[in-house]
């Protein structure tokens, strides 16, 4: 019988295991922490955030599956048997909620919607216009893949102006494209709304700070739906208290959850959500798993695997 074990917290493990045993019952499940396992006999394996060093104590292990669209958490171990196949989790479903998650917060700065929150706190009759027409709001998206796509074209669709950056340039109807290092600073110059859908890579880490800040135009606002290890989080407060910047949604945080004695919790120019732009269906991903061992297990090839070079 093929095994698979879920490197999962084990308070939530069963979110996994059940509708796994529904779609496979042909598999033999484990649970890290809870079943006892031998390591040699493990075929395949989830996780999202593994302890380090975890995955090279599995020497016969034929494929990772990441229940999450980021790996970072896999890469940042530097013991990873990178000659393991690591699946990234794939789900329209979860591409759609990031995607409305960006709109909705670029929506909201656009309209001025904290502004009329704190109007209404006060009682305040106040009516204002946003700053600027759609038409004349530029929004830059740092990252063109599949979740940077759909928001684009979802705000392209609203009639603002979409620009996205990525490695390689991408040809996406009705978004410019800007690539690479030499065409950061001009896509970050025409950048008023700019949106962070990047993976996190060591190319990546801190692309949000003091120096790309300053590149974008005065009064720009800033919303990160993809990793906390983006931002440079002290930057990003210097640049909204000097009048640099408008303010920001922030998603996702260098340390999760966001500790209480952070100035972030209580800064009037910045939204927290505590990293639900697009939560993992635990049935749409055992799904996902269970199809793709099927199939590798009939000689099918894996999709959507980690380049470890590019780290995605």
């Amino acid at each position: 019988m093929t095994t698979l074990l879920a490197v999962v917290p084990k308070f939530i493990a069963k979110l996994w295991t059940d509708p796994l045993r529904d779609y496979a019952p042909w598999l033999k499940l484990f649970i890290h922490g809870e079943d006892e396992y031998a390591p040699k006999d493990i075929d395949y394996a989830l996780g999202f955030r593994p302890p380090p060093g975890f995955f090279k104590t599995l020497p016969n292990v034929k494929a990772i599956f990441s229940l999450g669209a980021g790996v970072d958490g896999f890469l940042a171990d530097p013991d990873f048997p990178t000659e393991v196949p690591l699946v990234r989790f794939v789900d329209h479903t979860m591409s759609r909620e990031m995607t409305h998650y960006v709109v909705l917060h670029t929506l909201m700065f656009h309209r001025t919607q904290r502004q009329f929150d704190h109007a209404q706190s006060q009682k305040q009759w106040a009516q204002m216009f946003p700053p600027r027409r759609t038409e004349q709001t530029r929004v830059g998206i740092l990252g063109l893949g599949e979740i940077g796509t759909m928001a684009g074209e979802r705000l392209r669709d609203l009639d603002f102006p979409v620009a996205g950056w990525s490695r390689s340039k991408k040809t996406v109807p009705g978004i410019e494209s800007f690539a690479g290092d030499g065409e950061l600073e001009a896509f970050l110059a025409r950048s008023d709304i700019l949106i962070c859908l990047l993976p996190l890579t060591p190319a990546t880490r801190h692309i949000l700070n003091r120096k790309t800040f300053a590149q974008l135009p005065q009064g720009a606002f800033i919303i990160n739906a993809a990793r906390g290890g983006h931002l440079v989080e002290a930057d990003l407060i210097a640049a909204i208290d000097s009048g640099h910047l408008a303010g920001a949604t922030l998603d996702v945080f260098e340390t999760e959850p966001l500790p209480a004695t952070s100035p972030i919790w209580t800064h009037p120019k910045i939204t927290v959500t505590p990293h639900v732009a697009a939560m993992t269906d635990p049935r749409v991903a055992a799904r996902y798993v269970a199809d793709a061992i099927a199939a590798h297990l009939k000689g099918g090839k894996l999709d959507n695997l980690v380049d470890f070079k590019l780290g995605y």
